[in-house]
C-alpha cells in the first residue's frame, strides 16, 4: 500500500509517499514556509509524487499531523487529508505531532545505542507561556494525553529527571527564558507511523483556543 503524508502543523508544510511493502520513501518534499501553507500545499503533493514516480491514485491511505501545532496550519492539512481520501475512496488517519516527535526521540536512541529506558516528555512551546506536553514510554506508547501547561507547570514536571524531555520547549524546562528553535515533524517518520494507526477521518488536536482574536469596534450591527 502507498500512503500519502502530510504535514502543515508547524512552520513546514510537506509531503511524503511511502510503500509499506517494501518499508521505503518514494518521494518527499518539505518546505520551510512559516505560513502560507493552503497556498503551498498542493504544489508539494505534485512534486512528492513526481518524485516517487507515482500516480495519485496509487494511494491508499491519507495520513496528517493534528496537532498540537498552528491552529491554521493544521486546519489546512486536515482539510486536504479528508478532501484526498474522500476523493480517492481510501483511508485516512492522524498523527500527534507530540507522537512524531516522540518516536524521532526513540530513534535517535537506538541509533546511538543510548536507550536507557527513561520515558520521554515531548514538549512544544505553545507560545503565551505556556507547554504542549505529553509523556510516553520508551517504546512510544503514550502514559497520559495530551495537555497543554503554562511553563511554570511543566517545568516541575520535568524537574524530577524521570523522563527525557525533548522538543522545542526542552530549553525552556530547563530554566531558559525563550526556546532555542522551532520543532519540525519529519514526514517520513508521520508516513512510517500511519501504518500502525486505526483508520478514521482525521480531527485537531486543539488543546486551546486559536490566537487570533475578532477584533471589536468593526462588527455590522444587526438590525
Amino acid at each position: 500500500m502507498i500512503v500519502l503524508a502530510l504535514d502543515t502543523a508547524g512552520t513546514d508544510c510537506a509531503a511524503a509517499l511511502y510503500d509499506t511493502a517494501t518499508m521505503k520513501i518514494l518521494g518527499e518534499v518539505t518546505e520551510n514556509i512559516g505560513r502560507g501553507h493552503a497556498e503551498r500545499l498542493m504544489a508539494i503533493v505534485d512534486l512528492a509524487l513526481d518524485q516517487a514516480g507515482v500516480d495519485i491514485s496509487d494511494v491508499g491511505r491519507i495520513a496528517v499531523t493534528v496537532g498540537p501545532g498552528s491552529f491554521t496550519g493544521i486546519r489546512v492539512g486536515v482539510a486536504a487529508a479528508r478532501g484526498f481520501a474522500l476523493s480517492l475512496g481510501v483511508e485516512s488517519v492522524g498523527i500527534s505531532t507530540l507522537e512524531v516527535l516522540a518516536a524521532e526521540a526513540i530513534d535517535r536512541r537506538r541509533r546511538e545505542g543510548d536507550d536507557d529506558g527513561r520515558p520521554i516528555l515531548v514538549s512544544i512551546d505553545a507560545r503565551r507561556s505556556e507547554v504542549y506536553l505529553q509523556l510516553f514510554s520508551a517504546t512510544g506508547r503514550p502514559l497520559q494525553d495530551a495537555s497543554v501547561l503554562s511553563v511554570d507547570g511543566a517545568r516541575e514536571i520535568a524537574a524530577s529527571g524521570a523522563a527525557e524531555v525533548v522538543g522545542s520547549a526542552a530549553s525552556l524546562l530547563a530554566g531558559n527564558e525563550v526556546a532555542t528553535s522551532a520543532d519540525h515533524f519529519p514526514i517520513a517518520r508521520v508516513a512510517q507511523l500511519a501504518i500502525a494507526v486505526k483508520p478514521g477521518k482525521p480531527r485537531p488536536l486543539y488543546l486551546r483556543g486559536p490566537d487570533a482574536k475578532p477584533q471589536e469596534g468593526f462588527a455590522v450591527a444587526r438590525v
